[in-house]
């Protein structure tokens, strides 16, 4: 089957998430409409795609043992000069994403991996951009505010057009939770393949 490129992360709801998204894509990000507004709890990830039903089984187990948390965004961060990215800070909700995380990427499971830097969750609204436009971005969503549960997360493919779809949805515990679609996302997002 080969190699795959697998993130995990939880889902911005409606209308926050397009909303986040047509801002960071007004900021001159090119990657937006590829990227569904989340906060990541395993970063862009290489493993062989024969991994999928381990994985699976994996994110399965970790949710079905974890309980909603509320989740509140307010304002905005940064961290320039390490890495080029602005972002909309994860005010309420931080500590669950930080657990969540943790189990995700255990390092006796299949997601086991390093990370460039210590896990901070965020929403990012703007990478690799001209730090003019990054500068807007920060100034622009300074007084940005939004909250809801947080009832899952999902496991997510990047395709060769650099686009990020969704596998499978993982709601926490055995309640009917699902994670939103996002409009103006790619068609085939919404499509689940069960690893």
């Amino acid at each position: 089957m080969g190699t795959v490129t697998l993130g995990v992360s939880i889902a911005v709801p409606e209308p926050y998430g397009s909303q986040l998204q047509q801002r960071r894509a007004g900021f001159g990000d090119a990657a937006a409409h590829g990227i569904p507004t989340h906060v990541t709890l395993v970063p862009p990830t290489e493993v062989d795609g024969d991994r999928l039903p381990e994985i699976g089984a994996h994110l399965a187990e970790v949710a079905s043992g974890f309980r909603a948390f509320p989740m509140r965004l307010a304002g905005t961060g940064t961290f320039r000069p390490l890495s080029p990215v602005v972002f909309v800070k994860v005010v309420e909700g931080a500590a669950g994403c930080t657990r969540l995380q943790g189990l995700v990427r255990d390092p006796e499971g299949p997601l086991d991996r390093e990370l460039a830097f210590p896990y901070h969750p965020h929403v990012t609204v703007a990478h690799g951009i001209s730090e003019e436009a990054m500068d807007e971005a920060f100034e622009a969503l300074a007084d940005y505010a939004a909250e809801w549960l947080c009832e899952g997360f999902a496991l997510y493919e990047q395709g060769s057009d650099g686009v990020w779809r969704k596998l499978r949805e993982y709601p926490f515990g055995t309640g009917p939770a699902s994670v939103p679609a996002q409009l103006g996302a790619p068609a085939d997002e919404t499509a689940v393949r069960r690893p």
